[in-house]
């Protein structure tokens, strides 16, 4: 089927049995007996909770049975974005509403990695070992408010360890160990922590990476740092001499074993996390996310729109230095099993992954949308090869999923399976638009905008538009919007990244269409972040890689989406004069942007070219060479009158045409 035909073919839809058991609808007759509001389809429902937000969300608030120390005073203060207040008054604590859950005997965590065989650990050793940690940090002098970091691997320990943070209102930040070490620093010295977790090392692919002497780098560039946590991950034993302040994961188990876990009260908009979301200049945005607006934002996300209970295990391919990874350990709030995943995933065969999920009994696989495309170029097929008879949905985000990617999942994984395809972002620690329980899927479309997200496409001039493609562009507040950017006193980052274009609504950076009927497709980044497999970063920290190769006198990167795989970012670069782009040139630079800044950050392909086209003011055209290398017209895609040197798009328009093949 061509590409044309499949785009938009209904693919499934649920049962009347399916929608009546999800709790979305649970909700609904929650509202009817509650509130005596009556709701026939869901986009009746969206458009209520975004037209009477107050009504929306203090629903959620009493649906959920949110444990408040004190009651809120009013649900919102102020509708002016940014600036607006959350349920004022109120006081909680999110970690608490995970351990409310508590079944003891239970598996809460199930985890396997390249280096640990499949095991779990039960409710009541999280909460035991939660509770030791906790105590360990409040020994050592970390109160409500200090900043707690993570250079750790998507393991059981690096949960425990966010969790015990959390419940005494200190402040979470994560990396994945596979940073590069300078855009570890770059993120955590913004934010000066007391404590720092970090693994000893970790294998990916086969390979092993010690990592041991990165943590002496971190521990050398932030001042700040007064304790070391290593968590033997690699080793058993590791060589840690080197370090100071410096304790082990085992010795705090055993050393705080038998305390209780107890919970600080904090207010509605006390700091839960630190997430990071790079623009295209500076050092990245320290995104800083309360403990009330997630806790009702990841309700409102795994128990509505994921459908996750307690019979549940939820699994999503992530990493700590990934939004996905706060999602998954989210899932404990709806007392569902959480499933960890730590190596490649296509090591030491495509379909890893797929054997996870039968020996787990997995009931949610959720997964970039590049694994997926990946999967079906191999020509695997998991449902032939594995027992997936507890699989009830597929969950897709990190890039747009092709229609093509839809089809392969109904036809190589299960016929009768929900898949939804998410969008949203760090910014938010969200999806805004993706899954619904009571609607079909259509190959290509997100289902729905989610609840409470006031979600439209803005043309060029700012007007809404259907079935066009416009800017994604949120036009009423949400209570897991940032507080604020870490030192951005004034706000003024803040306001610049997300409302400078529209004053008062948000502008998320993504290009979007809503069709008539209420789904939506996503075609990608309209800025110039750059997003590899969940992974974000702005285009400035992969020119500081590869600034001090000094051959290389300037460059611009740009992301490009394809219809049927990962996007495709080539690197253009400006040598000097009389030197020509070598493989040892392409070595370095690759070898730099690998261990500064990420290996999935790595450059599908490097182009030397003679200049780069730049404003008046010096500035680089990233986005205008992005649209012009998508098939924008020039006069549509630039305003030529601002360029210094408007001849140096030639080259740009010629490769444009090479790239049919490629994008």
């Amino acid at each position: 089927m061509s590409v044309e035909k499949l785009e938009g073919k209904l693919l499934w839809e649920p049962s009347m049995l399916f929608k009546e058991k999800s709790n979305m609808k649970q909700f609904m007759n929650w509202l009817l007996e509650h509130r005596g509001q009556t709701f026939e389809t869901y986009h009746d429902l969206w458009k209520w909770s975004v037209t009477n937000i107050e009504g929306f969300w203090s629903a959620l608030w009493h649906y959920f049975d949110i444990k408040a120390y004190t009651p809120y005073e009013q649900v919102i203060k102020g509708r002016k974005m940014p600036g607006m207040k959350w349920f004022p008054g109120a006081t909680l604590n999110y970690a608490e509403h995970i351990f409310r859950n508590l079944r003891p005997s239970d598996q809460a965590v199930i985890y396997e990695s390249e280096l640990r065989s499949k095991n779990f650990i039960t409710w009541d050793e999280l909460n035991k070992q939660t509770a030791a940690v906790a105590h360990y940090l409040k020994s050592i002098g970390v109160k409500s408010g200090d900043r707690v970091v993570a250079f750790a691997s998507n393991i059981h320990e690096t949960v425990i360890a966010f969790l015990a943070s959390a419940s005494i209102g200190a402040i979470w930040s994560s990396c994945s160990p596979e940073f590069g070490i300078q855009s570890v620093i770059d993120r955590f010295k913004q934010i000066e922590p007391k404590v720092l977790f970090a693994v000893d090392g970790y294998r990916y692919g086969g390979k092993d990476f010690q990592r041991v002497h990165l943590v002496k780098q971190i521990q050398d560039q932030l001042p700040s740092l007064e304790h070391t946590i290593v968590i033997p991950y690699l080793n058993s034993s590791p060589s840690l001499q080197d370090l100071y302040n410096v304790t082990t994961w085992d010795e705090i188990i055993q050393q705080h074993h038998g305390h209780p876990l107890t919970f600080e009260p904090v207010p509605f908009d006390h700091p839960l996390w630190i997430l990071y979301s790079s623009g295209t200049t500076g050092k990245p945005k320290a995104i800083v996310q309360s403990q009330g607006g997630i806790l009702l934002e990841h309700l409102k996300l795994g128990v509505l729109h994921i459908d996750l209970k307690k019979n549940d295990r939820f699994f999503w391919y992530t990493t700590t230095g990934w939004m996905m990874w706060n999602v998954v350990v989210s899932g404990l709030l709806a007392g569902a099993t959480i499933l960890l995943y730590d190596g490649n995933p296509i090591y030491p065969h495509q379909e890893v992954l797929w054997k996870f999920a039968e020996e787990t009994s997995m009931t949610v696989f959720g997964t970039s949308a590049s694994y997926l495309n990946a999967c079906m170029k191999a020509g695997i097929k998991p449902g032939e090869s594995f027992n997936l008879q507890h699989l009830k949905s597929i969950g897709s985000t990190g890039s747009p999923l092709p229609a093509s990617g839809f089809e392969w999942v109904y036809t190589n994984v299960k016929k009768d399976i929900w898949l939804f395809s998410t969008s949203g972002g760090t910014d938010l620690c969200t999806a805004f638009v993706g899954g619904s329980p009571l609607l079909p899927v259509h190959a290509g479309h997100l289902q729905a905008r989610a609840l409470g997200a006031s979600i439209k496409a803005f043309n060029g001039n700012g007007e809404e538009v259907i079935d066009e493609i416009g800017e994604l562009v949120i036009t009423k507040p949400m209570p897991s919007m940032p507080l604020y950017f870490w030192n951005d006193e004034d706000g003024t980052r803040y306001y610049h990244s997300y409302f400078d274009v529209y004053p008062g609504i948000w502008r998320h950076g993504d290009f979007i269409k809503i069709t008539e009927k209420g789904s939506a497709i996503i075609y990608g980044r309209s800025d110039a972040t750059i997003n590899r497999g969940g992974i974000r970063m702005g285009t400035s920290e992969i020119y500081s890689a590869i600034e001090n190769i000094p051959v290389v006198l300037d460059s611009l990167v740009v992301d490009i989406p394809r219809a049927n795989e990962e996007s495709y970012m080539p690197l253009f670069v400006v040598l000097k004069e009389g030197e020509q782009l070598t493989e040892d040139i392409k070595d370095k630079i690759k070898k730099n942007i690998r261990e500064n800044c990420s290996p999935r950050h790595v450059p599908n392909e490097i182009i030397q070219v003679k200049d780069l086209p730049k404003t008046l003011n010096g500035k680089k055209l990233e986005v205008p060479i992005k649209k012009i290398l998508m098939g924008t017209p020039v006069d549509k895609a630039v305003n030529l009158g601002s360029l210094s040197n408007p001849e140096a798009l030639q080259f740009f328009v010629e490769f444009h045409k090479t790239l049919v093949n490629k994008c």
